[in-house]
This record gives structure tokens, C-alpha cells and sequence, in this order.
């Protein structure tokens, strides 16, 4: 993919939020990479400290973590136009406990701590777009833990194939029981319960 169009992408999804001249454009784009995955290799793992943002250009990367029994829970997938990463490790510089990794040949732009402080710092405006960004997230993880408790797998997999249907065809079934917090063996039930209505 052509660097142009990648940052047109991430102005794009900037400019949801907030507006920004030219000048402060060319700002945001200096202050970012640009990094890249192949299929199955680890953009993050745990004991390491998050030292970028990341936003996918292409692609797509798997956030999760492995229990005690070595069990894996998949919090998110993150496809073309989606931000990822782990926010706690990046903002208190803690290690982290999750691994990123790349089910696909994967690009994205990155933001490093000392860049996102001086984006701050230059550009205050992008304070509300990372707090809009940050809020949304905090919503749909409180929304996925609700529905976790509450709702049945069979009514958790038909919200992913509502709101995701655009990553359901690009992801092992593996990985998405691992998201649904169930197994294979039972989504492949789910699966072919629901293709006989």
C-alpha cells in the first residue's frame, strides 16, 4: 500500500472528531511510522512495554491473552481503519500482558509515547480526539462484558456476525470461539444450528 493513501486513511479517521488544518496535519503526519507484520508474527508480547499506538492500514492483527492453563482470550481483532494496542502498558509504561499478532500480512502507522505527548502539547485539539477514541473503547468493552454475563454464545456470535461481518470471513474459527469465550467444538454447533433455521 502506497504511504499516501495510508495517511489519507488515518486523517480520514481523525477528521470524525476533530478538524485539522494543513499545517497541523503535516505535524501528525511526522510524528507517525510506519511498521508492518507478516502473517503469524508478533507485533507485542507479554512482559513488554507498549511503546506505540497502532492503526492498521491493511490487514489485520489479533490482541489476546493465554490463562493460567494456557487458554486463549481474544479481546479484539483489529482490520484496516481500526486502532489498537494496549492502552494501560502505553500510558503508565507498565508491561504488558497481552500478545499482538498478525493473522495477516499487516500494515499500520504508529504513534510512540514521546510523539503522542508532543501532539498533545503542539496540537491540544487531538486531546478530544484520543478521548473520544478512548471512550468508545471503554464503551464497547463494557458492552462486551455485559453481554458476556448475560447473554447466551449462540446470541454473542450473531452480535460479532452483525457488527463485524466484515471480519467474521477473514478470521479461523479458532480465533473467533477464543473471542466468544467458547470452543471450536461449540461454535461449529452454533454454526450449523443456526444454518438450518
Amino acid at each position: 500500500m502506497d504511504a499516501p493513501y495510508k495517511y489519507d486513511l488515518i486523517l480520514k479517521n481523525v477528521g470524525r472528531f476533530i478538524e485539522l488544518n494543513d499545517s497541523e496535519k503535516d505535524l501528525f503526519k511526522s510524528l507517525l511510522t510506519e511498521g508492518s507484520a507478516k502473517r503469524k508474527e508478533f507485533v507485542m508480547q507479554p512482559g513488554e512495554i507498549t511503546k506505540h499506538e497502532y492503526y492498521v492500514t491493511k490487514g489485520c492483527l489479533k490482541v489476546y491473552s493465554l490463562d493460567r492453563n494456557g487458554v486463549q482470550h481474544v479481546s479484539m481483532f483489529a482490520i484496516e481503519d481500526f486502532w489498537t494496542g494496549d492502552m494501560a502498558s502505553f500510558m503508565l509504561q507498565q508491561p504488558s500482558t497481552y500478545y499482538i499478532k498478525a493473522l495477516e500480512d499487516t500494515e499500520f502507522l504508529m504513534i510512540s509515547k514521546s510523539n503522542f505527548e508532543r501532539l498533545f502539547k503542539e496540537i491540544p485539539k487531538f486531546e478530544r480526539f484520543y478521548r473520544n477514541l478512548y471512550q468508545r473503547s471503554l464503551v464497547s468493552y463494557v458492552r462486551r462484558t455485559n453481554e458476556g454475563i448475560s447473554l447466551t454464545a449462540e446470541e454473542r456470535y450473531e452480535i460479532f456476525l452483525n457488527k463485524y461481518p466484515h471480519i467474521a470471513n477473514r478470521i479461523t474459527q479458532k480465533d473467533l470461539a477464543a473471542y466468544l469465550g467458547i470452543t471450536p467444538e461449540f461454535l461449529s454447533m452454533i454454526r450449523s444450528k443456526m444454518s438450518k433455521r
